[in-house]
């Protein structure tokens, strides 16, 4: 449930990086919506009289990679749509197109836990490796992300980090979900992308941390009398009474939504939460710990 995850066809004369991201051909929803967004920039290129090669060359993009976009093979950056609705004129109808896209840019897995997520109105988390990602800010997801092996390419990282900061809009909801996070003192001082990162990103938790659906609780790491060694823990609640939720060490590490797994969840989550430190004891201890950063 947490995700913590170039064509070379381009020419030389086309600019910058390719507008756009590669579809994923098991994304089944992802791939319908492209390919009719492809379709309709077609439609539109045509009724302009423009050839691929022209298009391409009005919007300072190769005729390989136009062709690939109408084709359904690349998912079109927002500006390529704004350049096309300009050329074409069209009056705005090929940059509504953007919202869309807005979605299947990101990765599937990414697109399915920012959905429960918008409808969760609890949620339950505790981390013992990383600072959760609804609490991160953009410079500690990238430096995060970028520890991966092997690496993400520079495109894949960009698109990986967007998703991430676009999950972050729970927190403007109305009525906004109750937040409970853990997080093991370890995830503050591993200094991901550095100190001035981390200066950051201690100070972001402190700001999250006013807000009065959100609980942040530190585990200190003297603390070895809490069922949380197994790895992380997260709870998804809804509106309708029914919940989901993972844990690292057992039921395959997928999401479950058995009762009797959920209560397991539940009941170690509030074992850690009363081990870990108070919300206010927490806020202290990371002013601490960002005055040692």
């Amino acid at each position: 449930m947490s995700v913590d995850e170039i064509g070379t066809d381009w020419q030389p004369d086309a600019g910058a990086d390719e507008p756009g991201w590669d579809v994923d051909p098991d994304d089944e929803s992802g791939v319908a919506v492209v390919a009719a967004v492809g379709r309709q920039l077609r439609a539109w290129r045509e009724a302009a009289g423009l050839t691929a090669a022209e298009f391409g060359t009005r919007l300072g993009y190769g005729e390989n990679l136009i062709y690939k976009v109408e084709g359904g093979r690349r998912i079109p950056r927002p500006e390529l749509l704004d350049m096309a609705d300009e050329v074409c004129g069209a009056g705005g109808k090929i940059a509504a197109m953007k919202k869309d896209l807005a979605e299947v840019r990101y990765p599937k897995k990414v697109r399915d836990l920012a959905k429960l997520e918008a409808r969760a109105v609890e949620l339950s988390s505790y981390g013992n490796h990383n600072i959760h990602g609804l609490l991160q800010t953009k410079a500690y997801t990238e430096a995060l992300l970028a520890t991966r092996r092997p690496a993400y390419s520079q495109e894949e990282l960009r698109r990986l980090v967007d998703a991430r900061m676009a999950r972050q809009s729970i927190f403007q909801r109305d009525p906004a979900p109750e937040f409970s996070f853990v997080q093991e003192e370890v995830t503050l001082r591993r200094p991901i992308g550095g100190a001035a990162v981390m200066r950051e990103q201690l100070e972001h938790l402190l700001e999250v941390a006013k807000l009065p659906n959100v609980e942040i609780q530190v585990m200190p790491t003297c603390r070895g009398d809490h069922p949380g060694t197994g790895g992380r823990i997260q709870v998804l609640k809804f509106a309708d009474g029914s919940a989901v939720g993972r844990t690292d060490n057992e039921f395959g590490g997928r999401p479950v939504s058995d009762p009797k797994h959920l209560r397991i969840l539940d009941l170690r989550h509030g074992i850690i939460q009363a081990r870990a430190l108070s919300p206010g004891e927490s806020r202290a201890f990371i002013e601490q710990v960002l005055g040692e950063t």
